[in-house]
């Protein structure tokens, strides 16, 4: 995301508040955010199971990704994996406006992420 000039400072709440939302209610298995300030430039990396975590995010967070949206233009959209095609045709015209972005599909690989799940009981 390439951040609006005079809206760092705006961006930075933004961010923190949705990946707060996020952290609470979200759907994601993971969400990191960098920021290259020099460059005026953020990089944000999010984790989802599947589209269907995608689906409830977009549901969720739309009030936060559009607060985070006006101090900010996305310069390029990468999806690691294989989206349903819906998902896919969201991306191409989010609110009426293209960006570029790209889709490439998994070939290998693995994971260590912690596998169990928060809603079970520890004894």
């Amino acid at each position: 995301m390439r951040i609006t000039d005079g809206h760092l400072d705006g961006f930075r709440r933004a961010i923190a508040q949705a990946v707060a939302f996020a952290h609470e209610h979200g759907p994601q298995l993971m969400v990191e955010v960098f920021i290259d300030e020099e460059r005026m430039l953020a990089h944000s990396f999010q984790l989802y199971r599947d589209s269907d975590a995608i689906r409830t995010h977009w549901r969720l967070s739309d009030p936060y990704i559009r607060e985070v949206m006006e101090h900010c233009t996305v310069q390029h959209f990468e999806i690691f994996g294989a989206p349903d095609h819906d998902i896919v045709a969201a991306l191409m015209t989010p609110g009426g406006e293209s960006f570029p972005f790209t889709v490439s599909p998994r070939l290998a690989g693995f994971h260590r992420l912690e596998t169990s799940r928060t809603d079970e009981l520890h004894p």
